[in-house]
């Protein structure tokens, strides 16, 4: 039974991890590990953790733990993985996955030579919300989709790991990898045409990018995303016959269903929830339970349609994300 969930890194993300599993009867927060033995204290002080460790490797040898969650820059997503993978721990790393396509791969590649679960915790993913949208889209209540639009903007131009290319910095990899996965999780067909355009900050990350993507069944998307503003976070589904606007691309709460003359003739409200955060973790659980490697909500092959997306945006930039 999967239900003792360690985690690594002590940070933002950490905290609303800790937060929802808190919260969760089925599921238990056991470990916390970090670079200082007296942050992991404090952390499990805090959040009711009985395990407080100085180090990753401690919570990855624990028999105790049976899945761990990698809370850290991206930068630091590859080697933990890799030391989680090789002690035989399931774990579920915090997007971006890697910090490019050539890392995701060897990632993928050697959890499935290990028969060891690894998943990307982009949390829209596993959300209900997904399910609902594409039972409306499919339902026919739009028509055929044919746009998609959406913009997330978030002033947080003052974080070391959006400043520094080193820590894997800008937009995309913190942002933008949320409107790249909104849009496929609607949008099935590839792309086949992409332009884009960026403004380099002045330390060389991405701070504000525009990007258009053509699919080969002739649905477009446009999206933007920026780490140097504070802006909006809804995205739209257009189609042939009216659209859905999601109050919020991340974690909506609503979905509004609106035909001719921008009438809202439906208005979904989404199920309640803790943080959002609970979805993944059941996820893994679920997953894990049945044998396999990776979760359906997000299947390795979408992690790496996404990140070679991702590289192929940076290219274009100039910015490559193999610091």
């Amino acid at each position: 039974m999967i239900k003792n969930i360690g985690i690594i890194g002590a940070g933002h993300i950490a905290e609303k991890a800790a937060t929802t599993l808190a919260a969760m009867d089925d599921m238990n927060f056991l470990a916390i590990g970090s670079r200082s033995l007296e942050k992991a204290q404090a952390f499990a002080a805090r959040f009711g953790a009985e395990r407080a460790y100085g180090s990753y490797q401690e919570v990855f040898s624990d028999p105790d733990v049976d899945l761990v969650y990698i809370a850290l820059p991206h930068s630091c997503h590859f080697e933990a993985a890799c030391d989680a993978i090789n002690a035989g721990k399931p774990c579920l790393v915090e997007k971006s996955f890697m910090m490019n396509s050539t890392e995701a791969a060897s990632i993928i590649a050697l959890a499935r030579s290990k028969g060891v679960f690894v998943a990307e915790a982009i949390w829209p993913r596993y959300m209900p919300v997904r399910q609902i949208a594409r039972e409306l889209i499919e339902s026919g209540i739009i028509g055929t989709p044919r746009m998609v639009n959406a913009t997330l903007a978030y002033e947080v131009s003052s974080k070391e790991r959006v400043l520094r290319p080193e820590l894997g910095g800008g937009a995309l990899l913190d942002l933008g990898v949320y409107l790249l996965n909104f849009v496929r999780m609607y949008i099935d067909s590839p792309v086949e045409r992409l332009n884009t355009s960026c403004v380099i900050s002045d330390t060389g990350v991405d701070a504000t990018e525009s990007i258009t993507m053509i699919h080969s069944d002739g649905t477009m998307a446009s999206v933007q995303a920026s780490a140097w503003c504070q802006g909006g976070n809804e995205a739209v589904i257009a189609g042939t016959t009216g659209y859905l606007v999601f109050d919020d691309l991340i974690n909506p709460r609503h979905i509004r269903v609106c035909r001719k003359r921008h009438v809202v003739e439906q208005e979904i409200t989404l199920p309640e929830q803790i943080t959002g955060f609970e979805y993944e973790f059941r996820a893994c659980r679920d997953a894990i339970e049945a044998g396999l490697v990776e979760p359906p909500q997000m299947p390795h092959s979408e992690i790496l349609y996404i990140m070679h997306l991702m590289d192929r945006l940076r290219a274009e930039w100039g910015y490559n994300g193999k610091h």
